[in-house]
């Protein structure tokens, strides 16, 4: 990997992080989206923040047909990954099952030949503007530091996902499993078009797993994760700090705070996933 001094410009995908939402109204509250090859990870998986993204926004219009109101926001977004989906063509069911004045409920369920590969619960309402009376957040720099790895620049082996978004990490928190640190910081930001909390919301699992601080390396499936979306994120970097708690029995937790350029707490995200412990 190289670093963000050595070189300057990101490396690019040709579709946006807006456009790998997009989704066509099939039926009543029924979505078609394409899951596509710009957004995987190591080991040809689809991104799990971004199968999130796709099916919240399918929410939000699944609500947005029952109520013909204002667009609403995403508050929390629960959901379990049930199996990992192949590239290509998905259908989302959604089902409002509340609508109320401050706070909505919609189910959002994502389909593939057949077969329910994530099932989510999305809190819709409205985000709130005001400062926080509050806060406890991570301390970190507004921008990344010259010398933060860039997990795309020319590396042939990167994923397309580091190639999608430009993502740089602390390099103190990264790959350094002497440290014994389960601990891993970054600045993520999207490319051609300004971060909105359904891009803040893929921010909260998009480092990589923290375990490759403890010698862990590999795949590690994230199997439920529940966002709470705090505020819209300012344009600029967003950055995010990961942490896991426990790590044992085949299991681990990630915790992810994400602050804005002009640090406000966007996202926090908890997540239980498989850990690579072989």
């Amino acid at each position: 990997m190289k670093t963000a001094q050595a070189r300057a410009t990101p490396p690019t995908n040709s579709r946006p992080f807006s456009a790998a939402l997009a989704g066509t109204r099939i039926g009543p509250g029924e979505y078609r989206a394409e899951l596509s090859g710009d957004w995987v990870v190591a080991g040809g998986k689809v991104h799990g923040g971004l199968m999130l993204a796709v099916v919240t926004k399918a929410a939000l219009a699944g609500l947005a047909e029952r109520t013909e109101g204002e667009p609403m926001d995403p508050l929390a977004v629960s959901a379990e990954f049930l199996r990992a989906p192949d590239l290509g063509v998905v259908r989302i069911q959604t089902e409002v099952v509340k609508i109320g004045r401050m706070v909505s409920v919609v189910r959002a369920n994502l389909h593939q030949h057949d077969r329910l590969v994530l099932s989510t619960t999305v809190t819709v309402g409205r985000l709130p503007t005001e400062a926080p009376v509050w806060l406890e957040l991570p301390t970190m720099a507004a921008e990344p530091p010259p010398d933060a790895v860039q997990t795309a620049a020319d590396d042939p082996k990167a994923p397309p996902l580091a190639r999608s978004c430009d993502i740089r990490i602390d390099p103190a928190t990264f790959g350094r499993p002497e440290l014994r640190a389960a601990v891993m910081r970054g600045w993520v930001r999207p490319i051609g078009e300004p971060a909105d909390v359904l891009f803040a919301l893929f921010v909260g699992d998009v480092l990589p797993p923290v375990l490759i601080n403890l010698g862990l390396p590999g795949w590690a499936p994230t199997v439920q994760l529940t966002a709470l979306l705090r505020a819209r994120p300012a344009p600029g970097w967003l950055r995010t700090e990961v942490r896991s708690r426990a790590v044992g029995g085949g299991w681990f937790d990630e915790d992810a705070t994400v602050l804005d350029a002009d640090g406000r707490l966007v996202c926090q995200a908890r997540q239980l996933a498989l850990a690579p412990l072989s």
